[in-house]
């Protein structure tokens, strides 16, 4: 589906965390209940969190075709279930939940993808943002070593859906451990492809404008409902 494509490569770069952004057996740092001791830390920040916004950067790596795309915007999340992405230009693109319709916008192609929330599958990796799911539920978790991932100073999960989907294998949440916050998510699927999302300028509970979720897309767009 389309929509959901687009949804996961919303398409931030930085350097990926090392060769392999799966880390073998070697790196796992420590038991999985302390990943789940450092999941329920970061499940309790976003659960208190009314609303959450932040910069992101975006890169999107293609693995058959070695194809990369990067891009940047800002993000806006409030609960329950609200989400809204815009991508500066030249990108254009926007996705656009009010929590019960999924809307993606693809400016280069004056199309926009609308569908319902329950239906897209937008995937637990982010769920969490949106004030949705639990990730002990969502996913078996392990500890990684965060000085091998290249993020010493703070602590890094990988989380394997614990219900197989399509739409990706792995997530690794690359967590503050000062304040728990999550500053990247790396999203993986079955064919290798690499999803990251870095969170800068974050900010929590701000007032949140009554228009932030609707959109409504240029005249002439063609709306497709998968």
């Amino acid at each position: 589906m389309r929509a959901l494509a687009l949804a996961l490569a919303l398409s931030a770069p930085l350097v990926f965390a090392g060769p392999s952004a799966l880390a073998d057996d070697a790196t796992a740092a420590t038991t999985p209940a302390d990943a789940a001791q450092i999941a329920t830390r970061v499940q309790g920040f976003y659960d208190r969190t009314k609303s959450f916004q932040a910069d992101f950067k975006q890169e999107y790596v293609v693995k058959a075709h070695g194809q990369k795309k990067t891009s940047e915007g800002h993000v806006v999340f409030e609960k329950p279930g609200k989400m809204n992405w815009t991508y500066r230009e030249p990108t254009g693109n926007r996705v656009v939940s009010d929590g019960h319709v999924l809307r993606v916008y693809e400016k280069e192609n004056a199309q926009m993808f609308e569908q319902a929330v329950d239906k897209s599958q937008y995937p637990a990796a982010l769920a969490f943002l949106m004030g949705q799911g639990e990730l002990t539920k969502a996913f078996t978790l392990r500890l990684l070593d965060a000085a091998a991932m290249k993020f010493e100073g703070g602590w890094v999960l990988e989380g394997t859906p614990r219900e197989a989907t399509p739409a990706y294998q792995k997530v690794l949440l690359y967590v503050d451990a000062a304040t728990a916050q999550v500053r990247r998510v790396l999203i993986l699927d079955a064919q290798g492809n690499r999803n990251r999302f870095d969170f800068s300028n974050a900010s929590v509970n701000t007032p949140i404008g009554s228009g932030e979720f609707t959109f409504t897309p240029p005249p002439g767009t063609q709306v497709v409902h998968p």
